[in-house]
This record gives C-alpha cells, structure tokens and sequence, in this order.
C-alpha cells in the first residue's frame, strides 16, 4: 500500500526512496511549463478577439466578406488581405511542391554518396536565410527581370478577350500577386525538401531493395514504393510549408503591391493579412482602425493554427506507422 509521501507529484508510486523530492520538483517544473505554454496559448487567442471584438461587432460578418478598406471614412473588410494571403500561399505551394520534391528523390535515391552530406546541408542552411533579404532581392532584383522577360511578353501576347489576358492584367512593374508567390516558394522550397528528405530517409532499405531486386526502375520504386510509405507525412510535410507561407510577412510586403481590394488577376497588386498589419498597425488612429488590424490577426492565427494542427495530426498518422 503506497500513501502520499511515497507518490510523485502527478500519484505515481515512488520507485526509489532517493531523490523523491528532487524527482517531484522536476515534475512539477515540467507540468508548470506545459500549463504556461497552453495559458500563453490561450491568453494569445483571448487577446486578439477582445482587440479585435469592436471591429467585429461594428461590421458583423460583413467584415469577411467585404473587400473595402477605407481609413478615412473607418470603414474595413479583411475580404482582400484574406483573399491575398490564400492565393499567394497556395500558389507558392504549387510551385515549391514538384521542385521541393525532386531535390527531395535526387539526395534519397540519385545523388552520388560524397555529394548527398554536403548538397542536403545547403539545402538546410538556404531555410535559414532571413526572409527579409529575399524581399529585397525580389523588389531590387526579381522584379525588374520578371516585369521584363515575364510580365511583359505575356501581357503584349494574350489574344484580347481571352483568359489569358484576364489573368495578365495589371501594371507590369513586376510586383503583384504572381511575384510574391514565386518568392514565398523559393523561401518554402529549402524548408519542404528536407523535411520531405528525412521522410524518405525512413523508408527501410529492405523494402527499396526488395524493389529493385523484381527488376523495379528508379521511377517506379519512386512512384509505387517510397512515394505511398510516407504519404501521410509528406501531406504533413506540405502542410507545415504551407503554414510558413500563410504567416510570411516582410518578404511578401517588399513585392506584393500592398494594393487594398480583391487581386483581379495574377499580376495585380494586392497585400496579405500579414502585410496590411505590417504596414498599417504603427500608423492606425482610430479605434476601429487598430480593432481592424488585430481582427485581421485572429483570422490569421485561427487559419495558421488550423493547417497547423492538420500538419501534425498527419505526421503523427506517419509516425504510428514506423
């Protein structure tokens, strides 16, 4: 029969008559920083609906579905900001996503031995770079060639009328929404290839020999083995991509436009969620104006935090399986 000197701080029985009491602070340090994190967490999401409630209540559900945003006459809707940060994040997904996947095969299955170590390194240390110095190489550098070469020819071949000019209007200065998704998946690209790297990597050799051994090519072993052993956690993978690319801030506020109202087409200005707070929160005057900008926080942070959970929800789907 154990009493309550001899349990620990969460009613386990003491194992060892030595260290109880030291065990017991440990695990009552423990239990205090996950409740912190959680109150924190929390105390986070009360915040910003308490901050963001005026604006909320003042406009109702209009607020989300409305485009205007208006300072002067204090009148807001998140529609633009929401709909920006979407379309430039998926879009950066669906470009960072085949080449995040290549580079990922190339280090697992063709890269030569000497070269994997230090090719996977780079690859590391490019998800490290500041995102503000690829705002500036996108606004100094990016966008000049891109409005040149890209923006420009496109626009002056789109046959009048057709849905290739509607998706090329706008002013070719080389910002817009077009830009800043190929920048957010030029910074999504190095943080998806590892992560997808040391996915593969679990992938027993056993089953890649087994493979190779019924006469499989490299792309079938790809394709039918590898590919569906961590399906689950490459999703995972691809989700907490996509999460980096909602929440992004000054890379996409160098070279989106910063243009209020709904992107009319992909080489039109726009802003995100995380731009307009960016740009506005120091110079916001009014009450509603503030309110606005920290309900367009909680938007983000409810958004984030939803991709997040499904990114973790699948890797742990892939973990169950090792």
């Amino acid at each position: 029969m154990t009493d309550a000197a001899t349990t620990t701080f969460l009613g386990r029985p003491r194992t060892q008559p030595r260290g109880a009491f030291v065990g017991r602070i440990f695990e009552g340090l423990c239990f205090a920083a996950a409740t912190a994190l959680l109150a924190t967490l929390a105390g986070l999401l009360v915040s910003l609906f308490i901050g963001g409630w005026p604006a909320l209540s003042t406009f109702g559900l209009k607020f989300f579905v409305t485009s205007s945003w208006n300072p002067v006459t204090d009148v807001y809707g998140a529609a633009g900001p929401i709909v920006g940060t979407l379309v430039t994040a998926f879009l950066a997904l669906l470009l960072a996503l085949p080449v995040a996947g290549g580079v990922a095969f190339f280090l697992t299955e063709l890269c030569p031995a000497p070269l994997r170590r230090p090719i996977g390194t780079a690859v590391e240390l490019l998800a490290g770079i500041p995102s503000i110095v690829y705002g500036m190489w996108g606004l100094f550098v990016f966008a000049p060639l891109f409005a040149k070469y890209v923006q420009m020819p496109l626009m002056m071949s789109a046959p009048p009328g057709s849905l290739l000019e509607k998706l090329t209007t706008g002013i070719p200065n080389g910002s817009g929404i077009l830009s800043a998704s190929i920048i957010l998946a030029i910074m999504i690209l190095p943080f998806m290839a590892a992560t997808l790297r040391e996915l593969l990597l679990t992938v027993p050799s056993a089953v890649r020999e087994s493979a190779y051994g019924l006469g499989a090519t490299t792309g079938e072993v790809v394709m039918k083995v590898t590919l569906p052993y961590v399906r689950g956690g490459a999703i995972g993978a691809v989700m907490l991509g996509l999460g980096r690319a909602l929440g992004e801030t000054m890379a996409v506020t160098f070279i989106i436009g910063n243009a209020h109202g709904l992107p009319a087409s992909l080489f039109d200005s726009g802003s995100t969620i995380a731009s307009t707070i960016a740009n506005e929160f120091t110079e916001a005057t009014s009450p509603v104006h503030t309110s606005a900008l920290i309900a367009l926080g909680l938007v983000l942070f409810v958004i984030t935090f939803a991709v997040l959970a499904l990114a973790r929800l699948l890797l742990r789907r892939q973990e169950s399986r090792l």
